[in-house]
């Protein structure tokens, strides 16, 4: 007879070890809460950790992504660029994690399997791919907007006999390019970086694009060491304007009217916005350009006429400036030397409009006007963002509720932390809230203030369980979707509003985030606590 498997208990279990998970730990241990995080990699960091493929770095300025919360650690921590790279935006999570002494709390190489809630304890029981099993009281994912990959629907991606690997899971050791035939499937923001990164350093480099994006540059520079003194000693403001932008960054919108300001004026502005370093070219525009169609097909025009200055063959250029959306309707990928690329004789872009992808072979890639031979493929075909990685753990909540079916056309929840049928599981970077559509840190601090002081009123007050009421979540519902009208986000297939080609039943509109501004979002959810957690049921 088999042993009985023995249980790992727990107060708190948290799912991931990543910005959002770190800081979660630190707040539970900080109240005396026995927790513990559960991590499917073999070191924390999550996104820093999973993707270091060549050009990962931050696209909003390295000091707003830092923590906010701890004097020390600003004090201590000195960033060498204004927009970080993976590998020293990985050094600090781990000098984070070690600073605050959470990593011995932190069990690795733990893939969640299956998370199921047991009614009559109001516990959950958490399974491991490896056949462990972990109990909880509460159960806190922060299990990331941007990590479930994606790998593309293309007959033969086994046959391949040289080097291929998704952006996401870039191998560990370095990947030595020199004298190598390189192609790259896809021109999102992975691919944009990459593209840029690598286009110098290989013998010839194929770019497979199926849409174009917006893109505009980053302007990255080192930060000198006086630099990073003024920093620290306006790090107060530097956080209190992040708080008061719509997207927690920097950068907030000009509240001048497009029409008001003279066409003179207002292309030497966008000139300005052009030059400048990080979203201001995006988020730093006059409002009415993320709005309405009219200040947008100008503000496109002005942009594609920058693609054209920076690509000199003018039929390249045509085929990398967007046709089917507005810039700014999608996340814009902010690059280096990208556009400059394609400029190079060793760099080719192949349009998969024209001549689409058939298959890959062992020797590489067979279009229909041709089969072209590589050394390496490299797969920058995206991910099933924000709702992707639940999808990939079998969430059972009240009676057999299945979450996957309960998301089957697009996540419901309750301000984006909880789902009606699913008690005592709080969701910290979970769709429908503001940190999946803004500068993720400063929101997730908050979004994990938030439910660090929840548990501490239930812990207080004895409460054992927690859940959303259905007709709370079905008026969250309709504000989440009141939040796209209006805005041109809503015209655009991206992963903002759900549109995945790789992924089952994701060829629709599903509402995923929370677009009316994180500063009303954080009015919300306190508005939520003071009034006694209203929306949900405390038994």
């Amino acid at each position: 007879m088999a042993a009985a498997v023995e249980t790992e208990t727990h107060e708190v279990i948290i799912i991931g070890a990543g910005v959002c998970g770190i800081y979660m730990l630190h707040r539970m241990l900080d109240m005396g809460v026995d927790a513990t995080v559960l991590e499917a990699g073999d070191g924390l960091g999550g996104t820093w950790y999973w993707n270091r493929y060549p050009g990962a770095r931050f696209d909003s300025e390295s000091y707003s992504y830092g923590y906010s919360f701890d004097a020390e650690i600003l004090e201590e921590w000195n960033w060498s660029e204004h927009f970080a790279g993976q590998p020293e935006t990985l050094s600090y999570l781990n000098f984070v994690a070690d600073k605050l002494g959470v990593r011995p709390h932190m069990q690795f190489g733990c893939r969640v399997k299956s998370c199921a809630f047991a009614d009559d304890t109001n516990s959950w029981l958490v399974t491991l791919e490896d056949g462990r099993r972990l109990s909880c009281t509460y159960l806190l994912t922060a299990i990331g907007m941007l990590s479930a990959a994606t790998p593309p629907r293309i007959e033969g991606v086994d046959t391949f006999a040289g080097q291929a690997f998704h952006t996401y899971y870039w191998p560990q050791e370095p990947v030595d390019f020199s004298g190598k035939r390189v192609a790259v499937i896809g021109t999102g923001a992975t691919g944009v970086q990459v593209i840029g990164e690598i286009a110098d350093k290989v013998g010839s480099l194929t770019v497979y694009q199926r849409r174009p994006n917006w893109c505009a540059p980053l302007h990255n520079r080192p930060i000198t060491e006086a630099e990073m003194a003024d920093i620290k000693a306006r790090y107060d403001d530097i956080f209190e304007q992040c708080s008061r932008t719509p997207g927690a960054f920097l950068h907030g919108p000009d509240r001048r009217s497009f029409d008001e300001v003279p066409e003179a004026e207002r292309l030497a502005f966008w000139e300005e916005l052009y030059a400048s370093p990080g979203f201001g070219v995006w988020l730093g525009n006059f409002r009415d350009v993320l709005v309405e169609q009219e200040p947008n097909q100008e503000y496109s025009a002005f942009i594609a006429d920058k693609i054209r200055e920076r690509v000199h063959d003018p039929e390249v250029a045509e085929k990398l400036i967007p046709k089917d959306h507005g810039f700014g309707s999608r996340r814009v990928p902010m690059e280096t030397n990208y556009y400059e690329a394609y400029n190079r004789d060793n760099v080719e872009l192949v349009d998969v409009n024209d001549t689409p992808i058939e298959r890959i072979t062992p020797r590489g890639i067979q279009t229909s006007d041709q089969e072209r031979a590589f050394d390496v493929i490299i797969y920058a075909t995206g991910f099933d963002a924000i709702t992707g990685a639940f999808d990939r753990i079998d969430f059972t909540g009240v009676d057999g509720l299945k979450l996957a079916d309960k998301w089957h056309n697009g996540p419901v929840t309750y301000l984006g932390v909880q789902v009606a049928g699913f008690p005592n599981m709080l969701t910290l970077a979970g769709p429908q809230g503001a940190s999946v559509s803004s500068n993720f840190p400063p929101c997730i601090e908050f979004a994990v203030d938030w439910a660090a002081d929840l548990i501490g009123h239930l812990r207080q007050r004895g409460v054992q369980r927690i859940e959303a009421d259905a007709s709370a979540e079905a008026r969250w519902s309709e504000e989440i979707k009141a939040g796209y009208e209006g805005s041109l986000l809503a015209t655009a297939k991206s992963w903002f509003t759900g549109y995945n080609s790789n992924v089952d039943g994701h060829d629709k509109m599903r509402y995923l985030m929370y677009l009316r501004g994180a500063p009303k979002y954080r009015e919300r959810l306190n508005g939520v606590a003071e009034n006694g957690y209203e929306g949900f049921v405390l038994d």
